[in-house]
């Protein structure tokens, strides 16, 4: 079993939401409960991550129903999901639920439910993590350091998503300011620096060490990374040396690319299925989100990248064709854009297989998509069967035992891996580079193209790299933020790459600029006259 730090008693502690301008907590207030629980407090910042809320999938969303209606519908990583992945090449839903096809179409507004719950999400732990530092920043240094680490990285993904957001390091009744996004860039880049020397060792470990789960070094040195490679959208400033810098940094550490298949089940496969933090998959996994069934409920965690994309007809492991995704739901929501299936078969003649038989065709491990029963192309976004089925995230154990609970999963969600610093290095020096991989960029791809069974290559173009990242990340939650930094997004550039229902077309268009991020929510522009809307809004 798991060694979960407790993320189940988190919330016997008396804070709940942050929802409106002032950013303060309701009811969260310190004169209410005199005595802090340090140990708790410090768990319930990294539990914004993990679970929906207070009493699990089927209670509270941390007081989110009330701001948004549906509160299982406001955890961070399915949020990040929609606001980095149904807009793009990778994926659409079937789905009509209120917001659904707006982020299809790229035609959201400040009204938009969803993106707002993950704004307030974010700023919940953005408030959590202020209201630890103020009551217990003293408590334990190493504790202090991974606070302010998960408190630059709440900004960091407001900073990405929104754009100039409201800004406060407190606890406070005061309405908060935007400070720009540049200057917001800054303060995380000085916030990370400042607490390096703080984290523990970049050391890999496993479900059932002491730390998994928890921030290090080599977190720090990621996200500075990833920072330094978007810098050019966030600040106007290019920083490619810097983002090389750190990602050697992360290559260079004790963290290990998975590289051993397992009972049959592939390197790259046992990353996403439920024993992944117990088998060699988790000295990969430099910043895991931890699950455990029978411990940590949610609509919004790794059960809905199995549920919202999986049907009941699909059946991926050849051994024992009675399981479906390893949990009892199948929602049918969530599948791919032929663009995401060109990467892996770029003639169009993606087959009609079970997942095991793609990967197979694809002679790249990573191709992890249901062909049965589907057709490639989409003709209507409202038909789950209309585009091939993503089989990657799977409720089932590579050493064939029993998970501990039926529907919900053990497992892990791998938020940062070593992967991503290996394509961070590649694409950070090609552009030093005229745009073509170094020699030293070009054996990085190649390792993780190994790792995967696909052949190498002798050497890689700016766009190549880009559908290395769609190749190795799909469905990851991060595929907006590398269309935007390419220019292929939103802008005068994005109509040099389309795909079906960009901008609300069939065959796809262009869309404005101003969707490269989305909106302030209309509510908090409301409550707090210091802010301005996003332009285009």
């Amino acid at each position: 079993m798991k060694k979960i730090f407790n993320y189940i008693t988190v919330f016997a502690v008396l804070f709940l939401t942050a929802c409106t301008g002032d950013l303060d907590v309701t009811p969260l207030d310190p004169n209410k409960n005199t005595t802090v629980d340090a140990d708790a407090l410090f768990n319930k910042c990294y539990a914004i991550l993990a679970l929906q809320g207070d009493g699990g999938a089927d209670g509270d969303s941390d007081g989110l129903d009330a701001v948004v209606g549906d509160g299982g519908t406001t955890p961070f990583l399915r949020q990040m999901f929609n606001v980095n992945e149904l807009p793009t090449d990778e994926a659409i839903c079937a789905w009509g639920d209120p917001g659904i096809p707006e982020y299809n179409n790229a035609t959201w507004t400040a009204d938009h439910p969803m993106i707002n719950g993950f704004y307030y999400r974010l700023y919940l732990g953005v408030t959590i993590c202020n209201h630890f530092l103020e009551v217990a920043g003293d408590y334990d240094a190493t504790y202090t350091a991974e606070v302010r680490f998960l408190r630059a990285l709440y900004y960091y993904y407001l900073m990405d998503t929104f754009g100039d957001v409201p800004f406060t390091d407190a606890v406070s009744s005061e309405n908060p300011k935007q400070i720009g996004r540049a200057n917001l860039f800054a303060w995380i880049e000085s916030e990370l620096l400042d607490i390096e020397g703080s984290l523990s060792a970049a050391t890999p470990k496993k479900s059932t060490d002491e730390g998994y789960g928890r921030a290090d070094k080599a977190a720090c040195w990621l996200l500075l990374s990833r920072m330094y490679l978007n810098a050019e959208v966030y600040t106007g400033t290019a920083q490619w040396a810097k983002a090389a810098e750190y990602a050697e940094k992360v290559i260079n550490s004790g963290y290990k690319l998975n590289s051993s298949s397992i009972n049959g089940y592939s390197a790259y496969q046992s990353l996403f299925m439920a024993d992944n933090g117990e088998t060699a998959a988790a000295y990969e996994a430099i910043l895991p989100v931890m699950y455990q069934g029978n411990q940590t409920t949610s609509w919004g965690g790794t059960l809905f990248y199995m549920a919202s994309t999986f049907k009941d007809d699909m059946h991926p492991i050849e051994s024992n064709p009675s399981i479906t995704n390893g949990t009892t739901a199948a929602w049918a929501g969530n599948r791919a854009q032929p663009e995401l299936l060109a990467k892996f078969f770029p003639n169009g003649d993606a087959p009609n297989v079970a997942s095991y038989e793609m990967t197979k065709a694809a002679n790249d491990d990573r191709a992890i998509f249901w062909g049965l029963d589907r057709t490639l192309t989409i003709e209507e976004y409202g038909d789950f069967t209309d585009g091939f089925s993503v089989a990657k995230f799977l409720n089932v154990r590579t050493d064939g035992g029993a998970t501990t609970d039926s529907q919900h999963p053990d497992t892990d969600f791998f938020l940062m891996r070593l992967a991503e610093a290996y394509l961070n290095y590649a694409e950070a020096t090609a552009r030093e580079n005229g745009n073509s991989a170094t020699s030293q960029g070009t054996a990085y791809l190649n390792t993780l193209r190994a790792r995967s069974n696909a052949a190498a290559k002798s050497g890689y173009t700016l766009d190549d790299i880009l559908d290395e990242w769609s190749r190795e990340f799909y469905f990851e939650g991060r595929r907006r933020i590398d269309l935007v930094r390419y220019g292929y997004f939103g802008g005068s550039n994005s109509s040099k790459y389309v795909w079906q229902f960009k901008g609300g077309a069939t065959s796809g268009r262009s869309i404005a600029a101003y969707r490269n991020v989305y909106a302030i929510p209309a509510s908090d522009i409301t409550a707090n006259s210091n802010l301005v809307q996003n332009p285009g809004y």
